[in-house]
């Protein structure tokens, strides 16, 4: 689901032009996708899912890439005060799902992950591109961890399992069938 945000007229200054702008009043509809992710990969070439704390332009880069709303003035990412900017960010960490994974932390993990990475968990769990890839990234990451722990294979048995459900077994057919082995 979107997020939309309302900007109010505002007057900004440009230090590099020296001059004054004026931005209009705005709404905006920001969606923190997967499309969104490969937008601003593909512009500056390096993972956005990475622990690295992002640049001021490449957050409004990023703004950018999630903004639905048309014939937006680029100048209007700009006037963000700090309240609309942690609604953002609150709107970015939100899990838009009801749905909870207990995992293992692997302590010291590195895996680096990209657009492309996450399309092609998709397309091996066979998760439909469009829509999901239009989903909050989240609720789109929920998915493909439940879709890898729904998908793993039965975990085999150790010898002392096999062994004490084979005498459980034994045990219920000698009892069934009146017999001593």
């Amino acid at each position: 689901m979107p997020l939309s945000i309302h900007i109010p007229e505002k007057e900004l200054y440009d230090p590099l032009k020296k001059k004054f702008i004026s931005v209009k009043e705005t709404e905006l509809m920001l969606e923190h996708s997967l499309l969104s992710i490969s937008k601003w990969e593909e512009k500056w070439h390096k993972p956005y899912l990475s622990p690295e704390k992002k640049t001021y332009e490449e957050f409004i880069d990023y703004l950018k890439c999630m903004c639905l709303t048309r014939n937006v003035d680029p100048n209007i990412f700009y006037a963000l005060d700090q309240e609309t900017a942690q609604q953002i960010a609150d709107y970015i960490a939100d899990s838009h799902t009801a749905t909870t994974i207990k995992r293992k932390d692997k302590k010291g993990s590195k895996k680096i992950i990209t657009n492309e990475l996450i399309y092609f968990w998709m397309a091996n769990y066979g998760i439909p591109f469009d829509p999901c890839q239009k989903w909050h990234l989240n609720k789109l990451m929920t998915l493909i961890e439940v879709a890898a722990v729904e998908n793993q294979p039965p975990k085999k048995m150790g010898r002392r399992e096999a062994a004490q459900e084979r005498a459980a077994l034994n045990a219920s057919r000698r009892s069934k069938y009146h017999t001593r082995g």
